[in-house]
């Protein structure tokens, strides 16, 4: 299938005044709140249906109580409060964070310093109005052609897995032998999952083990992940991915390189584009791998939230 581009390459795209940075800020115009979800329309909807073969229905996310326990200090499972009702029961969340589980990072989560959001808002654009929320995703849909990105069985297979707590890089390159491998031909407007096989690992792991990993996020902590660099962030760009999730913390690889900069703020903050952190992809990889199809319709109920920073995923690959 000819690609034919419908986004200036990255390239092309202006810097930010006084950095090296570039950004997207005008390529929808800076009233835009979507980011790239402005890649997946009908025509892309209707495209990714062709990825259903059998109907099968998986679910990509991780339960609401996990991980367990939760990796920041700040961040405490919330509370699940059941009320008798004469009818019967009512419940609700206390102190539940949105970040807490296989999520969406918006576009009002990270900024680009004193340049402001996406579009170029201030913190004041943010407290004063509803711009940018995850509201707006959901509005548009969240949902179109997914893309799985197996790294982990592909370097299983080589026989040099994944060391699931060390910082080891996926490179363009990487994502590119990888889907190659597998006969995954990336098209505008996808939604890209990468395994690295973490949420796996650390699901297994002894209590006392994961107790050890709490609070070490800064401070020692290590995993898997994408490349920080601005070859990451020109990668995912030029192919025109309107969404990007992996099953471990933070999407790039931990800790930070901070000479290659932080792949986050390039990504949300200048390109627009949702990340998503924490999925569980295992039961995908091993159906993709059985029918030999590494795409599917890829479906995520966004909450409707005004002004929300992020959003549980409620993603669900059909395939």
């Amino acid at each position: 299938m000819t690609r034919v581009r419908r986004t200036p390459r990255f390239a092309d795209l202006p810097t930010l005044a006084g950095r090296d940075e570039r950004h997207a800020w005008d390529v929808w115009g800076r009233a835009d709140e979507i980011g790239t979800l402005n890649l997946i329309g009908g025509e892309q909807r209707r495209a990714a249906a062709d990825a259903v073969r059998t109907g099968e229905m998986i679910s990509l996310t991780l339960p609401l109580n996990e991980p367990d326990p939760g990796l920041f200090d700040d961040r405490d499972l919330y509370r699940h409060v059941i009320e008798d009702t004469a009818a019967g029961h009512d419940d609700k969340l206390d102190g539940f964070y949105l970040q807490g589980s296989s999520q969406w990072d918006g576009l009002r989560h990270i900024n680009a310093g004193r340049h402001g959001y996406w579009g170029g808002r201030s913190e004041d654009d943010l407290a004063t109005t509803d711009v940018l929320g995850v509201d707006r995703w959901a509005a548009h849909g969240f949902g179109g052609r997914g893309v799985l990105v197996d790294v982990a069985g592909h370097l299983d297979a080589r026989g040099t897995p994944l060391a699931p707590d060390q910082p080891v890089e996926i490179t363009a390159a990487m994502l590119d032998e990888v889907a190659t491998a597998q006969g995954t031909e990336f098209r505008s407007g996808d939604i890209l999952v990468v395994r690295t096989g973490w949420t796996e690992w650390y699901r297994a792991l002894p209590a006392e083990h994961r107790a050890r990993l709490r609070g070490t996020i800064g401070s020692g902590f290590a995993c898997p992940g994408l490349e920080s660099s601005k070859d990451m962030a020109a990668y995912l760009w030029d192919r025109e991915f309107a969404a990007v999730a992996v099953d471990n913390v933070g999407v790039e690889v931990f800790p930070v390189n901070r000479d290659k900069g932080f792949l986050h703020r390039r990504l949300i903050a200048l390109q627009g584009m949702p990340l998503g952190e924490l999925w569980h992809l295992p039961r995908l990889a091993r159906v993709c791998a059985e029918r030999g199809h590494y795409d599917f319709l890829l479906i995520s109920g966004v909450l409707p939230l005004p002004r929300g920073v992020g959003s549980p995923a409620n993603a669900h690959a059909i395939v």
